[in-house]
């Protein structure tokens, strides 16, 4: 049974970071790029960040660029993203993915997360 399972979201003000955190079982990590995708109230989701199955090739959306960074562990099949400069428009559910070419939308995830609530106020 495959399990994408984030932790780390909270409440924060503008301004201040967040690390989230994926750990993942059942999957064999390493053939999987990773990502994250967040969803905003009414809105669609949409791609966060991705990094590929080393580690050595990340990508952002234009939105996150200079303040978010995903990295990943293999050894602990564990994913990240590191979030800095929070903004109000930042607020949303943020979900883990696996899969491959995530940055060209959900419908390239092959294994979701359970999704992590992240509030930034102003």
């Amino acid at each position: 049974q495959v399990q994408l399972i984030e932790s780390g979201g909270g409440l924060v003000q503008a301004g201040g970071s967040l690390r989230l955190s994926c750990i993942t079982s059942g999957l064999s990590f390493r053939s999987y790029g990773m990502g994250w995708f967040r969803q905003a109230p009414g809105k669609e989701q949409v791609f966060v960040g991705g990094i590929n199955w080393s580690g050595d090739s990340t990508d952002y959306a234009d939105s996150v660029k200079g303040r978010f960074t995903i990295s990943r562990d293999n050894a602990k099949n564990t994913v990240y993203l590191l979030m800095n400069s929070l903004k109000a428009e930042d607020t949303a559910i943020y979900y883990c993915a696996a899969g491959n070419s995530l940055s060209r939308g959900p419908a390239y995830v092959e294994w979701w997360g359970q999704g992590t609530q992240v509030t930034v106020s102003t």
